[in-house]
């Protein structure tokens, strides 16, 4: 008998079994309703994407005046230590990207996001990298969120990439070691060759002959990156038994649910470590959590907060939320300058939403720092009329080394910022 029982919508907990296997699916057009319901380092290697689910406030981001006499903003001014290590980005945006939250997916694919039924994403920023340089670390790329399994990572064949967003299970993954058994285990998969989607198989045959067209399309897209990551990770076998790096960071103990703040600090903190054993290089961590009354002086959501409509009050506990946000970012990259990586990691703080009060997408926040490019500067760019910000993921991946002459949407590289 089969494990779906067939209704007229999907449950969004849908998932497919077979041998000892369970693989829950992406989000399709027939589970909407359903929803409704319910080691050595190298130059510029490394590449970290912080993304916001709810923006920043402009008017506390952008910095009065341009180039490198930029007068520091009220969220700049904690961080003005790394003033020369950063690059404040204001009038730029990812051309034919609209939809408010819905434009989380093209934050770093940059894919224009006028979707039908059956347009695919295109690959993100990340995941590019990953692609070509990833087999060097024990883990291609890490794609991580604080509070759910969203992210804006998505493969070659446009599927999303499910995060990582439990802190201690992450910390395990990477610095505790697995059993002889388990390492026996993983071991023997992959010399079996035995992809999930073989063990499914049966499963997903019958299930791509009940939905429609477009789904069929969304189905084969996500089988097919399936295999994908499958492939990646079975060519990094020889990492199965290597014992993972012992690290000084103690594990997170208690994660602060009523702290999203302090929240992002555990997984930065994690993410330096990642990147300062040689882990992996390449890194996105989604900032979706919604809590954030343990914070003092705020008493409301953040997402409630974010639809501030210019209310004095909400605005006055939104910044406070969100100085606390940049404030963690800047002491991460503390980190990474203690240690000697900054120069070689590119480390960017961005959003869909330009203004989460009004859901635009125009008008992104961006702070981009590190990776051996000269910062200490405001580039202002036409806040009507907005500069194309694939230029600047262009750029990064040119300064891996990587030969790419166009990223999605992008023109070019970035005017005014040099290597």
């Amino acid at each position: 008998m089969s494990t779906f029982t067939f209704q007229k919508h999907l449950s969004r907990r849908a998932l497919l079994r077979g041998a000892g296997v369970t693989l829950g699916l992406p989000l399709l057009d027939a589970m909407t309703p359903a929803l409704a319901a319910v080691p050595e380092a190298r130059n510029a290697r490394r590449f970290v994407g912080v993304s916001l689910a709810l923006g920043l406030h402009n008017p506390n981001l952008v910095p009065e005046g341009s180039g490198r006499d930029y007068k520091p903003s009220r969220y700049l001014r904690d961080i003005q230590d790394l003033r020369e290590d950063f690059t404040v980005v204001s009038g730029s945006s990812h051309p034919g990207v609209t939809g408010g939250h819905t434009a989380e997916g093209s934050i770093f694919s940059a894919c224009p996001n006028a979707r039908g039924a059956t347009t695919r994403n295109t690959i993100s920023l990340d995941q590019l990298m990953a692609k070509h340089l990833g087999h060097e670390t024990r883990f291609p790329s890490l794609v991580l969120n604080t509070g759910s399994q969203t992210s804006p990572s998505y493969t070659e064949n446009g599927s999303m990439i499910p995060a990582e967003n439990n802190a201690m299970r992450l910390f395990t993954r990477l610095f505790v070691n697995d059993t002889p058994a388990e390492q026996a285990r993983q071991a023997q998969l992959i010399r079996q060759g035995r992809s999930v989607m073989d063990v499914v198989g049966a499963e997903a045959k019958a299930l791509m002959g009940e939905v429609g067209a477009g789904d069929r399309d969304k189905l084969d897209a996500w089988f097919t990156s399936v295999r994908d990551l499958e492939q990646r990770l079975a060519a990094n076998e020889a990492w199965t038994h290597r014992p993972k790096p012992k690290v000084s960071l103690a594990p997170p103990s208690r994660i602060p649910r009523d702290n999203e703040v302090e929240v992002d600090r555990i997984f930065l903190d994690i993410i330096h470590m990642a990147l300062a054993t040689d882990s992996t290089r390449f890194i996105t961590l989604h900032i979706t959590g919604n809590n954030v009354q343990g914070i003092e002086g705020v008493d409301e959501s953040y997402h409630s907060l974010s639809h501030h409509g210019m209310d004095d009050e909400k605005l006055a506990q939104l910044a406070i939320v969100e100085q606390g946000v940049v404030n963690t970012w800047g002491a991460f990259l503390r980190k990474l300058k203690a240690d000697r990586m900054l120069d070689e990691t590119m480390v960017l703080l961005t959003s869909n939403l330009g203004n989460a009060s009004s859901h635009d997408n125009k008008n992104m926040p961006v702070l981009f720092a590190g990776g051996g490019f000269k910062h200490g500067q405001h580039l202002a760019f036409d806040a009507k009329n907005n500069y194309p910000l694939p230029n600047l993921y262009l750029g990064a991946l040119q300064r891996l080394g990587l030969e790419q002459d166009r990223f999605a949407t992008s023109t070019g590289t970035m005017t005014g910022l040099e290597a």
